[in-house]
C-alpha cells in the first residue's frame, strides 16, 4: 500500500525542530557510511529547464526527488521549482508513500542551514541577515533562530509585497525585522547571513566580508553557471558542503571559484557531516569566517520523507492506495 501526500497533508504534521535534528542525523551517517547520496545528473528539458533526479538511500528506504527547475514558468505564473518525492523500501521495494516536494524542500533546507549555522557560526551572533524575503526566508528566519539568540533580523527584497509578506510571515518570532536597501548592507550589519535568491551573478561578495561572519550560500538552484558569492568570497571563507560530489557536479559557486583560479578541489574536503562528527574541524576562532555552500541533497529529503511519513501514518493523515490492484 501506498500512502499519497498532498502539500496541505505534509504541513499539518511537518515539524521544523524535528527535521533539523533528523538533517543532522542524516549528515552524521553521511559521513560514517551509514548513507548513500551520490550526485545528480540533470536531465535538459525544454525552454532552458532542467530536471534532476536526486537519489538517497538510508534508514531501511530508498528515495528518489524529481526536481524540475524551470525557468519558463515565471512567464506563466507558476514556481520555477517543482518536485516529487518517491519513497521505497530498501528491503521489499514497496513504494511507501508519493509526497509533494515544496514544503519537504523548504524545510529540510533551511533546517541543514540551522545545522550548519549551529556547527559553524559564532556562538554569540544575534543579528541574522538575509539576501531575499522568500518563503524559503521566511523558513530560514525561523530554523535559525532555534539554534541561536537571534535579536535582530536584517533582510531585503526585490519588492515591497515580498517585504511584508515576509514580516507578516514571521512576526510569531517576536524579533524585530529591518529592510535593508541592498545586499551589502545586509552584509555589513549581519553576523549570520543566508543568500536565498536563484541569482545567476554573484549578489554578494567577498570584499565585504568580516571576520567572524558565518555564511549560508543556499539559493542558486544546482546549475554550474549560477552562483550568489564570488569567487573572492569563497577564497575568503573556510567552506564547508553539503556533499562534496554533489557540490563538484551541480555547484556554480564552487565550480567557478575553481575555474577562476580562485579554489581548488583540494579546498572543498569538508562536509557538514565531518563537522558534526568531529572528523574535521570546523570553526577555529572567533575570527573565522566561515561559508556553507549549501546545494541540497536527496539524503536531506529522505530524512524529513521519513518523519513525515511516519507522523502522517500515525495520525491518519493521506490517502492509502494500493498502485498494484
Amino acid at each position: 500500500m501506498t500512502l499519497i501526500l498532498t502539500h496541505s497533508d505534509i504541513t499539518s504534521v511537518l515539524d521544523r525542530h524535528e527535521v533539523r535534528k533528523a538533517v543532522e542525523r542524516a549528515h552524521a551517517g553521511l559521513a560514517f557510511g551509514e548513507c548513500q547520496n551520490p550526485p545528480p545528473r540533470a536531465l535538459t528539458l525544454p525552454e532552458a529547464g532542467v530536471a534532476v533526479p536526486m537519489v538517497a538511500g538510508g534508514q531501511g528506504l530508498a528515495t528518489v526527488k524529481l526536481l524540475c527547475d524551470l525557468p519558463g514558468n515565471r512567464g506563466r505564473g507558476l514556481p520555477t521549482q517543482r518536485s516529487t518525492l518517491l519513497v521505497s523500501s530498501a528491503i521489499t521495494g514497496e513504494c511507501v508513500a508519493i509526497l509533494d516536494g515544496r514544503a519537504i524542500t523548504a524545510i529540510r533546507t533551511a533546517a541543514a542551514s540551522a545545522v550548519a549555522t549551529d556547527h559553524l557560526a559564532r556562538q554569540s551572533a544575534s543579528v541574522l541577515g538575509l539576501v531575499g524575503a522568500g518563503n524559503l526566508a521566511v523558513e530560514h528566519a525561523h530554523a535559525i533562530a532555534a539554534v541561536r539568540d537571534i535579536e535582530q533580523i536584517v533582510f531585503t527584497s526585490r519588492t515591497a509585497a515580498t517585504a511584508d509578506a515576509f514580516r507578516a510571515a514571521t512576526e510569531d518570532l517576536g524579533i524585530p525585522t529591518e529592510f535593508a536597501p541592498s545586499a551589502e548592507q545586509v552584509v555589513n550589519r549581519a553576523e549570520v547571513i543566508c543568500t536565498l535568491t536563484p541569482s545567476r551573478l554573484p549578489l554578494v561578495l567577498g570584499a565585504w566580508f568580516r571576520p567572524g561572519q558565518h555564511i549560508n550560500a543556499v539559493g542558486a538552484p544546482p546549475r554550474p553557471d549560477h552562483r550568489e558569492i564570488d569567487a573572492a568570497g569563497m577564497k575568503r571563507a573556510h567552506v564547508v558542503v553539503d556533499s562534496i560530489p554533489t557540490v563538484l557536479a551541480k555547484s556554480g559557486g564552487i565550480l567557478l571559484a575553481i575555474a577562476e583560479g580562485f579554489l581548488t578541489e583540494d579546498d572543498v574536503q569538508i562536509e557538514l557531516g565531518h563537522v558534526i562528527t568531529a572528523a574535521a574541524q570546523g570553526r577555529t576562532s572567533d575570527d573565522d569566517i566561515t561559508l556553507f555552500e549549501s546545494v541540497g541533497i536527496g539524503l536531506q529529503d529522505l530524512a524529513a520523507a521519513a518523519l513525515v511519513v511516519e507522523r502522517a501514518t500515525e495520525c491518519g493523515v493521506g490517502t492509502v492506495i494500493n498502485l498494484g490492484a
